[in-house]
């Protein structure tokens, strides 16, 4: 078991949602990979906490859906289905183009520039290599699009569905093959919103979850095929 990350102690959160954030966000960002055993002592080990916490972190993820109890082998990080992807990315589509149509009636030049900013930001960032910074800098790139809706609802839906799309964003991110298209719909987003240009903005919007969604699911099929062998 690969494990670089780490536990951060929160005075106001129990030490058991404490551990259960820590796994959590690792199987998000990838660190702990599908198909990876959990062993409890080796984590309890690594993060400095009794067994207990870590038993409970493991029910709850289990309730998450992000790990699997195997009959007399344990606990695993659950596979990225394709029917998971595909039901995320569904809802993620229809809120992100009507983000758009709503940003394009209603984003600020000074949010046309914190967007230009972002995308070279993210730009400068896929140099790095580092797949979690990669994908934090997409997600402050898409953030000023929602936040220029100024629709605090559709801003809470969103960020509900935040770490549901982390794991698919992440997965896709680690195509560098992608990264070219994935600049220049950045700056074709960037053109269309800034214009108002919202059939176009929509439909680009659409295209870009789309391809997402084909990139993953051939990563899935990939994995699947390999965890299987």
């Amino acid at each position: 078991m690969d494990m670089d990350f780490e536990v951060n102690m929160n005075e106001y959160l129990p030490l058991r949602d404490v551990v259960f954030n820590t796994l959590r966000k690792a199987i998000l960002r990838g660190e702990l990979k599908p198909g990876e055993r959990l062993m409890e002592i080796q984590l309890a080990n690594k993060l400095g906490v009794s067994r207990t916490p870590i038993r409970e972190a493991i029910r709850k993820l289990e309730l998450e859906g992000l790990v699997l109890m195997i009959p007399r082998k344990g606990a695993e990080v659950a596979q990225i289905t394709e029917k998971n992807m595909q039901d995320v990315l569904e809802v993620r589509k229809a809120l992100e183009e009507l983000s758009v149509q709503l940003a394009c009636e209603r984003i600020t030049a000074e949010q046309v520039e914190e967007m230009k900013m972002a995308a070279e930001d993210f730009r400068k960032v896929l140099k790095s290599g580092d797949v979690t910074k990669i994908a934090e800098a997409d997600v402050k790139f898409h953030d000023i699009i929602f936040a220029a809706t100024n629709n605090q609802r559709l801003i809470t839906l969103l960020n509900n569905l935040r770490e549901q799309m982390y794991r698919f964003r992440v997965e896709y991110l680690k195509q560098k093959e992608c990264y070219p298209q994935l600049l220049e719909e950045h700056d074709k987003l960037i053109a269309l919103i800034s214009g108002g240009e919202v059939e176009e903005a929509c439909e680009l919007m659409g295209c870009h979850i789309d391809n997402q969604a084909s990139t993953v699911s051939d990563v899935i099929r990939r994995d699947q095929v390999e965890y299987h062998r």
